[in-house]
């Protein structure tokens, strides 16, 4: 048997009564859905996760209550998410389906708050960026960055680059802070350059 198979007969294995058991602890649980070796889950209980998902080795998923809105994390249909992602809500983040995430992507939807520069930045309050909605067959790119923004369905979001605000459907955007370099125009059925 080849190590590859060997490797994936395993992670079956390990996640084959994630079905029966996960669904009492996040909001929802999908049918199908599978989560390996998390290296954190904090708030589950506003987390839902979708059909079919699949996360990843050594993902943290949080979600914290620390404005007035309830945090939401929600993970749509054959969403999946890379290893050693991190994703935190603080309000609302929404992740459509068939997003391709890949590994060690950051997703928030708050910064570290630094208003006294004084104090260590770990002790002061975290601040509310926008909410986050990542389109449905959007690609985020290796070690990306995504705070407190839209982005549109099947964009690019290229390795490394940190996006900080609204990416419209159908772009390729690249680096820090994220731009789109390309947009599809449906109208020609071609893409532009920016």
């Amino acid at each position: 048997m080849e190590l590859g198979t060997w490797f994936k007969v395993r992670n079956r294995i390990s996640t084959c009564l994630q079905g029966v058991l996960l669904p009492f602890f996040f909001n929802e649980f999908g049918r199908g859905a599978r989560i390996l070796r998390p290296i954190r889950i904090s708030g589950s209980d506003n987390i839902s996760i979708g059909r079919d998902a699949f996360i990843n080795n050594f993902a943290w998923l949080e979600t914290i209550a620390c404005f007035d809105k309830k945090p939401a994390l929600r993970i749509e249909r054959g969403v999946y998410v890379g290893n050693s992602a991190h994703i935190i809500a603080t309000q609302s983040i929404v992740i459509e389906a068939d997003v391709l995430i890949a590994d060690r992507v950051y997703i928030a939807d708050y910064a570290h708050g630094y208003k006294d520069v004084r104090l260590p930045v770990k002790h002061q309050p975290l601040t509310p960026r926008a909410p986050v909605r990542i389109g449905t067959g959007t690609w985020i790119g290796e070690n990306a960055v995504v705070i407190g923004c839209t982005i549109g369905r099947n964009c690019v979001i290229g390795a490394n680059s940190v996006v900080l605000t609204d990416i419209p459907d159908y772009c390729v955007a690249v680096g820090t802070p994220a731009r789109v370099i390309r947009r599809w125009n449906p109208r020609t059925d071609k893409w532009n350059t920016a």
